[in-house]
This record gives C-alpha cells, sequence and structure tokens, in this order.
C-alpha cells in the first residue's frame, strides 16, 4: 500500500475497511472479496495486473486521484493463485463473513488464510507427485539447523549441519517451495538468489519460543522423545516453521507429525554439482526428461512418487533398511505379484493430502469420495500382502490397516457424485439422517402443490390461463393475464407488474412459501452440520489413517522398484562394510534411456 495514502476519513466505508485490513497485510497480495469477485486495489492491484495480465481499471478517488483496481473472478481464483504461486507471491484471502442483509455498511470481512508457496494443501494449487515443502533455517558461526514441513501431508524433519556448504547440500536436495530466515540472519549471496526466501522476525527463531511451540503442539513436557533436544538450531528452525503455518492457517493443524531427526550420516552427502551431473530428478538440459526420477517412477499412486523421490534425493547408508526393502523388492519380481499389487492398489487416490485438508476443515465431498474409494481397496490391498513372509511386508500391512467402519460411514454418508462443495448442499445421501429426508421431501413436494393449486385456482376463477409460478428475486406468485384482471378475487394481493400480466400472492400461497423456503434453509443448514461431524469423526481417527497412507506410499514405491527391475533386468546389490565399489557389465539407466530414444 502507497505510505503517502491520505488518513481513513477521505475514503468510503468500505474502503476505510480494505485499508485497515490491508494494514496487517503489507507485504501481501491482498484479494478482497465484493460479490463474485476478489478485487485488489492500490500497488496490490498494479502488482497484481503485471503478474496476471490483468486489466488495470479504477475505482473512485485517493488524493484526487483514481484509486487503481484489478479483480479475478471468484470461480477462477485457483488458476490465479496457482500462476501467483509459481511466482513466489504470498496472497491473503479476505471473504465474507456477515450477512448482507444484517449490515447496515460494509459486510463484514477478515481474512480467513494467507496462502504462501510453502502452505499449500488444495489439490489445484499443488503439483500432485511433487513435494511442496516449508523449509525454515537457522544458523550460528559454522552450524546451520534446517527444518522441513510438508502441510500437505503433515510431514516434520529437521537436521543440524556443521558448514554453508551442508546447508546449501541439504537445501539442493530438499528444494523448498518456501524458505524461512530470520530477519537479521546473513546468508550467502548465491543461496538467497536460487530459493524463494521470506524473512521472519527474530523472535520466531527463539530456541526458548520455539521449544514451548513445539511442545505445545505436540502435547510433551519436553523434546527429549524426539531425539532432538540437543539441535537447538533445529529446533528453532521448527519453531519458526510452526509459526508461519499458525500465521497462514490461523492454527496448528493436528495432522503435522511430531519432527523426525535426519542425521547427515544416515545418507550419502551430495552437492549441487553432483545432484546435478547424476540427474536424479532435472536433467541438464532443465527438465525432468532422461532422469533417473523419470525412468523409476511408475507408481501407481501420487503418494508413492512422491515417497520414490525422497528416496532417491536422500539415498540411505544404513544397510539395515536397504536390506529390508531389497527383500521385498526381491520377492515381487514375479510379473503376477507385482502386477497384483498395483491392481489393488489402482484406485487408491491422494489420502496423505485429503487427510491434511480434512484437519485444516477444508475437505471437499469428492475429497471424501475418493478417501472412501482408497478404504475399498485396502481389503485387497491386504490379501495381496498375506501371500508374503517378508519382515516388511508384514510390518507394511500393519500400519495400513482397514477401516470398515469409516468406509461404511462414508458409504451411507455422500451420495456418488457430489458436488464440489457442501456450500449448496444435494451432498448428502437420502436415508442417511431422518430429520434431513423430512425436509427434503417438503421442498421437493412443493411442486405437487403448486399443480393443484393452479388447477384449483383456474376452477374457482374461471380464468383458465392462470398460472402458479416461483422466481428468485420475487417469490411464488399467481400470475393472472390482464384481459381477465377484472375477474380477480379479492382476496388476492398483487406482488407484480408485468407488462401484459400482474402477479399476485395469497394467504395460502404466502403460507406455503414461508415453509418450503425455510424447509430449504433448515436443510441446508442442518446438511453442513452433518457434513462438518463427518470430518469430527475422521479426525478423531487421523492418526492411523496417516500411518495406513504412508504405507500404501511405501508399498507402492517398493512395488514400483520390482516392476522396473523386472523390465529392466536390474539385479539386486550386495552390500558390504569395506570402502569397496565393485561393477560387473555396469550400466547406466539414464544414458541407457537417451540410447533407446535416440
Amino acid at each position: 500500500m502507497n505510505a503517502s495514502l491520505p488518513s481513513l476519513d477521505a475514503h468510503t466505508p468500505m474502503m476505510q475497511q480494505y485499508l485497515r485490513i490491508k494494514a496487517d497485510y503489507p507485504d501481501t497480495l491482498l484479494f478482497y472479496r465484493m460479490g463474485d469477485f476478489y478485487e485488489l486495489f492500490f500497488d496490490d492491484a498494479r502488482r497484481a495486473a503485471e503478474l496476471l495480465d490483468l486489466t488495470l481499471t479504477a475505482r473512485g478517488q485517493s488524493a484526487g486521484e483514481p484509486i487503481p483496481m484489478a479483480g479475478v473472478p471468484w470461480h477462477a481464483a485457483d488458476n490465479y493463485l496457482a500462476r501467483l504461486m509459481r511466482l513466489g507471491e504470498a496472497v491473503a484471502i479476505c471473504e465474507q463473513i456477515g450477512d448482507p442483509a444484517l449490515s447496515k455498511g460494509p459486510v463484514e470481512r477478515k481474512v480467513v488464510r494467507v496462502v504462501t508457496p510453502g502452505t499449500l494443501t488444495d489439490e489445484a494449487l499443488l503439483e500432485e507427485r511433487h513435494d511442496s515443502l516449508l523449509t525454515a533455517i537457522h544458523g550460528e558461526g559454522e552450524r546451520w539447523g534446517i527444518s522441513a514441513l510438508d502441510l500437505a501431508s503433515g510431514r516434520f524433519s529437521l537436521l543440524e549441519t556443521d558448514s554453508p556448504d551442508g546447508l546449501l547440500a541439504e537445501l539442493e536436495r530438499l528444494q523448498p517451495a518456501e524458505l524461512l530466515v530470520a530477519e537479521e540472519q546473513e546468508l550467502a549471496a548465491d543461496l538467497a538468489r536460487r530459493f524463494n526466501l521470506r524473512r521472519q522476525p527474530a523472535w520466531h527463531f527463539d530456541n526458548e519460543d520455539a521449544q514451548r511451540r513445539l511442545c505445545e503442539h505436540f502435547g510433551v513436557h519436553d523434546l527429549h522423545g524426539f531425539g532432538c533436544q540437543d539441535l537447538p538450531l533445529g529446533i528453532a528452525a521448527a519453531g519458526a516453521a510452526l509459526a508461519w503455518v499458525q500465521a497462514t492457517q490461523t492454527q496448528l493443524p493436528a495432522h503435522i507429525t511430531p519432527p523426525r531427526v535426519e542425521q547427515p550420516q544416515e545418507s550419502v552427502f551430495m552437492d549441487a554439482a553432483t545432484r546435478r551431473n547424476l540427474e536424479l530428478e532435472d536433467s541438464l538440459a532443465g527438465n525432468e526428461d532422461h532422469t533417473l526420477a523419470a525412468i523409476l517412477d511408475r507408481c501407481t499412486t501420487c503418494m508413492g512418487s512422491r515417497q520414490l523421490r525422497r528416496w532417491i534425493r536422500r539415498p540411505l547408508r544404513q544397510h539395515d533398511t536397504l536390506r529390508q526393502r531389497h527383500d521385498v523388492i526381491e520377492a515381487l519380481l514375479d510379473v503376477e505379484r507385482h502386477e497384483a499389487l498395483r491392481t489393488a492398489m489402482r484406485h487408491i487416490g491422494d489420502m496423505e493430502r485429503i487427510l491434511a485438508r480434512v484437519a485444516l476443515r477444508s475437505a471437499r465431498p469428492r475429497d471424501l469420495v475418493t478417501l472412501r474409494n482408497s478404504l475399498a481397496c485396502l481389503p485387497e490391498v491386504q490379501a495381496q500382502l498375506a501371500q508374503h513372509d517378508i519382515l516388511l511386508l508384514t510390518e507394511l500391512a500393519t500400519r495400513i490397516g482397514e477401516f470398515p467402519t469409516l468406509h461404511q460411514l462414508l458409504c451411507d454418508a455422500i451420495i456418488d457424485s457430489p458436488p464440489m462443495l457442501i456450500r449448496d448442499g444435494g451432498v448428502i445421501r437420502d436415508g442417511y439422517h431422518a430429520e434431513l429426508d423430512e425436509l427434503r421431501a417438503l421442498h421437493t413436494r412443493a411442486g405437487d402443490f403448486l399443480v393443484e393449486l393452479e388447477q384449483r385456482e383456474r376452477e374457482t376463477t374461471g380464468i383458465t390461463n392462470l398460472k402458479v409460478g416461483y422466481n428468485r428475486v420475487h417469490g411464488y406468485y399467481i400470475e393472472v393475464s390482464r384481459v381477465h384482471s377484472e375477474r380477480v378475487p379479492s382476496h388476492y394481493q398483487r406482488r407484480q407488474t408485468l407488462k401484459a400480466a400482474e402477479r399476485y400472492i395469497t394467504p395460502e400461497l404466502k403460507e406455503h412459501e414461508d415453509r418450503v423456503l425455510s424447509a430449504g434453509e433448515r436443510a441446508l443448514v442442518l446438511e453442513k452440520r452433518l457434513y462438518a461431524e463427518l470430518l469430527d469423526t475422521l479426525a478423531e481417527q487421523l492418526a492411523p489413517l496417516q500411518r495406513c497412507a504412508a504405507a500404501i506410499a511405501e508399498l507402492d514405491a517398493l512395488n514400483t522398484l520390482a516392476e522396473r527391475a523386472t523390465t529392466l533386468n536390474y539385479v539386486r546389490p550386495q552390500l558390504c562394510n569395506e570402502a569397496i565399489l565393485h561393477i560387473e557389465d555396469g550400466r547406466h539407466p539414464v544414458i541407457e534411456e537417451v540410447q533407446r530414444d535416440s
């Protein structure tokens, strides 16, 4: 907002409201809801017009000059938000929360969330097969603490590294969508250029404050159980990440899992040049073609793809874990076995991200249908796993579990093809709730009443072309052409005058209107309440559902590696503790792919 703006008194009440809200978000684009549009004003409008190629118009005046204005349609907002996120912008979403009918001045509005590249959870704004990480860093001397939070799944980790080179290597691995840094923290110039930096108040990184925030959110007295008590810089970074989530989402959602400590010695260290030259996820040409991830990723689920890419980015050095994975891959090498598992998982959706939206209370009806369909697949997945006596597969089966009660609840409650939003109703299935059925029936039978009334009034008045109808503006009416106006009964009350007809209301029709409209409104209120109760029930099972989703992701990634090993004729490596690398008849997956395509 322009610092030279005149006092609020120089503006209309609506613009005063806008300026008060904007003052709390000076560095953020404010999407200010006005009817069917989100409007932007002043410098926000100029910037949005430039970034989004919008038409810059004007509304009213400030200091004798027109106020710049630009807007985007409400129904297309996700498309514009996605573009702004790719450009690294932050957007505050300001909604109308008051009732226009009860408002004497401007309708009450407030910011309901702030959308930033690292805090995305909406399906339309995310890349389905890539993590979107909110990363925070905090350094003292040569040592750095790093935390990474994927709000779209709840996955949370932290670590410390003892050099700037280690910091850069970890950031190259994580590829954060948004990087939080304290205001006074000094950074290397190239690091500041390569990542989407967002400066935060220094107190967000205060260690004591961060410990308190972490303990409060996870309901613990201290952090010893998480194994991070001796990582003060990592704790500071993790606390800053939670502070930013709290600020943007107006809550700390329950699906964020306790931070997992990553030890640098657990994985192979790779600097930025090594990652680039190995073409793990990005080729030297700057795209994903002919990369290791592109060759290996044949995952059935989006969750599996993201898990596989995490493994590729962070190759483990822990032999026990690697041998367990190799055992699973070997057990699934048979085509019939890995194809049977692939078929069993075919209709499993992105449970991780749906559960995040459940926790945030932003899950849409179609999310619940996808979750229902996913839960329906679990018995067949379990049947396939039961055929194997492999330790890791047994552990995965336990974590996956089955949820027959939740599945049946979603079957009973949600129709097969619901609308996108609960806002307009039509989501809850008939037969799920007796009172809702009664209200709907009253609303549905309105048509029968109108037909009967029309026939009765024609016979009573002798006006054969009399019509009974309804429109959203004037409600129910009896329409009589002007040529028959002298035959209108005295108890008819004029409601609307048309060019060739008059529209009337009667006490009986008014009573019916009140009853029907009231039933429709009550049905919608009840349906929204029932939907909220469904989300509450799902939220109670959040932890086991998250374990299930994570296990499905791991199983899918392992099954895909088995398919790739079979199709590409890969062999199992033999691991040893000696500093030996012995390769016979070695092959390079990326070079093979390039040669095959050329």
